[in-house]
């Protein structure tokens, strides 16, 4: 096998200082990359990627992540391969702020890493499924469950990804529901200001709303994952509940890709050489309006809604409190042991960290869990694909009369 001599370690060194030069002022630059814990040696190799690099590797490499493909956007119970499901979602967001990001100039790897990252802790079934977990979570632990949050918790606590704090903060700092003229940085939390942040998370309410991305890399995900939603969601609409929808024309447009181009091209053109995102006040009310509208033809709707209440919504609180007292009791031959605790990498990050107590010695004896049966059962849930649940729900409760009520339409309805 052949070896790097020292010259050839010299040109890699130089590949990312030659990319930063490129630069804007406001980019995030690899030698300001913070992580929350010390960092091995970087190999030579590892020279020609920078440490958001290193981030978007490491993510896209998770074994969580390819669960997105299972996992509903906005529509679940359609057989029907046109539909956004989660990876493909956060692979449109991505390509959407690389290209303002671009323009910009800013740092496209810790883009690239906030944007496939930020929805990595979604629960299956959407945020109807998320709705539901963080209903139950809160009453059994008193804690509030969101995917931000908990994409988080999977990449930093559950598989000790070890991302940077620019990548952690734009994740956990991605959502914005409320669309914004002016999209201007927060101060980047230092480490222990990003442990506080994340931990309030969980007991205020209200903490997710006032989060801001510490980076400008984090705010051009968090507007990318609005102009990557709002248009496809119309477009799956029509795919799936086989009705002609009409949507309003407005200054961005009425389909996916009009809304994609022209506020991308709007908030370029009222960016560039600024340390903030800025959109002009004919597109902010058109975007506002465009979410309303959404949530009116599309989110609200009964036929949409009704299932999700009426059978996930039971049969997630049975399976939290059949998986709450398997841990309570030691039930090893439960699915959350077999599926999950047991599991050789799950297992180590929940029972053999420095930052977990023991019971005995450390060559073979017992290991206690620093988390609480709550918090693993809403870990297991929210890491289930829309299909992993139907499936463990049925393999738990084969006799539940709520198995008969799951119906898919299928490929050839209506044909």
């Amino acid at each position: 096998m052949r070896e790097f001599t020292d010259e050839q370690i010299e040109e890699l060194k130089k590949i990312t200082v030659s990319t930063e030069d490129l630069y804007s002022e406001y980019a995030a630059r690899d030698a300001d990359a913070v992580r929350l814990h010390k960092s091995t040696r970087r190999t030579e190799l590892e020279f020609i990627r920078s440490q958001y690099a290193i981030d978007a590797d490491s993510i896209i490499n998770c074994r969580f992540y390819n669960r997105g493909s299972d996992k509903t956007q906005v529509f679940s119970f359609y057989k029907n391969d046109e539909i956004t499901r989660r990876t493909a979602h956060v692979q449109l967001v991505s390509r959407i702020a690389r290209k303002i990001g671009k323009a910009l100039r800013l740092n496209l790897d810790l883009i690239e890493a906030i944007a496939i990252g930020h929805d990595i802790g979604h629960t299956p079934f959407g945020h109807a499924g998320e709705e539901i977990l963080s209903r139950l979570y809160f009453e059994h632990a008193g804690k509030y469950f969101n995917h931000n949050v908990h994409s988080v918790r999977v990449l930093n606590m559950i598989m000790h990804n070890n991302l940077t704090v620019q990548t952690l903060d734009g994740i956990i700092c991605h959502c914005g529901e409320e669309v914004n003229e002016k999209y201007e940085p927060a101060v980047l939390p230092s480490a222990d200001e990003f442990y506080a942040m994340f931990d309030g998370c969980y007991t205020d309410k209200d903490a997710v709303k006032r989060l801001r991305p510490g980076t400008l890399e984090g705010c051009v995900v968090r507007l990318s994952d609005m102009i990557a939603y709002i248009g496809k969601d119309r477009a799956d609409a029509k795919y799936t509940l086989q009705m002609n929808i009409e949507f309003d024309e407005s200054a961005i447009g009425s389909t996916n890709k009009e809304i994609i181009d022209n506020v991308t091209r709007d908030v370029i053109a009222g960016s560039m050489g600024k340390p903030y995102l800025s959109l002009s006040e004919d597109v902010y009310k058109a975007l506002v309006a465009c979410k309303k509208e959404n949530n009116d033809k599309i989110y609200k709707r009964r036929e949409l809604r009704e299932p999700y209440e009426r059978i996930i919504a039971p049969m997630t609180e049975k399976m939290y409190k059949c998986f709450v007292y398997d841990i309570e009791h030691e039930n090893t031959d439960s699915l959350i042991f077999k599926h999950y605790l047991n599991d050789s990498i799950i297992k180590v990050n929940y029972f053999e960290k420095n930052v977990y107590k023991t019971n005995g010695d450390d060559d073979g004896g017992e290991y206690t869990m620093a988390n609480s049966p709550e918090d693993i059962a809403a870990d297991f849930i929210a890491s289930m694909t829309d299909d992993y649940f139907l499936d463990a729900f049925s393999r738990i409760f084969p006799d539940d009369e709520l198995n008969k009520e799951v119906c898919y339409a299928g490929y050839f309805d209506g044909l």
